[in-house]
């Protein structure tokens, strides 16, 4: 690599350079630096630092997924956003549940919490800035119904039925409802990407649009596949090893100002989530509906189509307990996120009311986690 090219890696990437050298001084230092945290003032510059950080690298993250959607197409380009960002929380979750405390609602936490965001938070903001600009928006309402079909019933079995189950105690599943669970959501996720990838692509494109015009090439410096591969998963790596550390840190602030202990999971969930909502919101604002609408439910779906395995899996191979089911003001909240979800899919066309909606449900389960 000659000067001239190296020089503009560096221009390109400093953000990853940013990351790593973030976390080398981590891995050296890290350890001292967070086990006698003591005041706010040391807590909350180590808090700003990792933020800003992993924020920055996740703009690395939506960079490099932007520039596969263009060499790929979608709905390509969207699923290798999805599924990285989605993997991210899978390792995080699974990271802490293999050698940190135990947390037996760890998992279920997060789901919730990931669930509540994009469902709400991401599709309420993209549909109000899309409405807003372009009064109405148009998506492919087999692929909602598609994402949805397989959503419903992965919610439910995950996240409601253990409730009512009565092998166990509440919220927890038996051996072999855990089996069951593990393979219940492999073969529904499985099955949804052999849909969306193989035999039912169209659902998930406008009809009659221009593939080749999907994307805005904007800045965006397009190399080969490979290239942007392997910086997408770069990008990735600093954020998944300095999460823990910021899991830490925010723990600490959690207990210093006697704040709700599920804050913690929100806060960690809308930093796995800033590439998809970076790009999901920028996507509705540039009338690119359909690409908002496949990142924001393909990434709830992912949520759980990959968690509840990966965490039960956990729990069955460590002899660990795993609750996932809902207390009551969840499981409500969940309820109507999903059937409001029905509705505001039900046409092909959204405005600003579905937006506001969505993002009321999302303030109200803010309102819930202090109140």
């Amino acid at each position: 690599m000659n000067r001239d090219t190296l020089g503009k890696f560096v221009k390109e990437e400093v953000g990853l350079l940013a990351g790593l050298i973030t976390l080398a001084c981590f891995l050296l230092l890290g350890k001292a630096w967070l086990t006698n945290m003591s005041g706010a003032v040391l807590p909350t510059a180590f808090f700003f630092w990792l933020f800003l950080i992993m924020l920055w690298l996740s703009f690395g993250v939506v960079k490099h997924a932007d520039c596969l959607a263009i060499k790929l197409g979608e709905p390509y380009g969207t699923l290798i956003l999805t599924l990285s960002v989605i993997s991210i929380e899978v390792v995080m979750i699974s990271a802490v549940m293999l050698t940190g405390d135990q947390n037996p609602t760890l998992g279920r936490d997060m789901m919730f919490a990931v669930l509540m965001i994009v469902l709400n938070g991401l599709i309420g903001i993209s549909l109000l800035c899309g409405g807003l600009r372009h009064l109405e928006q148009v998506h492919n309402l087999q692929g909602a119904n598609t994402f949805l079909t397989v959503l419903i019933p992965l919610s439910v079995l995950s996240l409601i039925l253990p409730d009512f189950t009565l092998a166990t105690e509440r919220g927890t599943y038996s051996t072999t409802q855990m089996i069951f669970g593990i393979l219940a959501s492999v073969s529904l996720y499985g099955t949804f990407l052999a849909i969306q990838t193989m035999r039912h692509q169209g659902f998930f494109m406008i009809p009659g649009g221009d593939p080749e015009g999907e994307h805005d090439h904007g800045n965006l410096v397009i190399r080969p596949v490979p290239y942007h591969a392997c910086l997408l998963l770069l990008n990735m790596l600093p954020i998944v090893l300095l999460s823990k550390n910021m899991a830490k840190i925010i723990d600490y602030k959690i207990v210093a100002y006697n704040a709700p202990m599920a804050l913690g999971g929100v806060l960690i969930a809308v930093l796995v989530l800033a590439p998809e909502g970076v790009a999901a919101i920028k996507s509705a604002t540039s009338d690119k509906l359909q690409r908002s609408v496949n990142i924001c439910l393909g990434s709830a779906l992912a949520t759980i189509g990959l968690t509840v395995p990966a965490i039960l899996l956990i729990g069955l191979a460590t002899g660990s307990k795993v609750v996932l089911g809902l207390g009551q003001v969840d499981m409500v909240l969940l309820i109507t996120t999903l059937v409001v979800s029905i509705v505001t899919f039900s046409s092909n066309k959204t405005n600003i009311i579905h937006g506001v909606v969505h993002l009321i449900l999302f303030v109200t389960y803010l309102v819930m986690i202090f109140d």
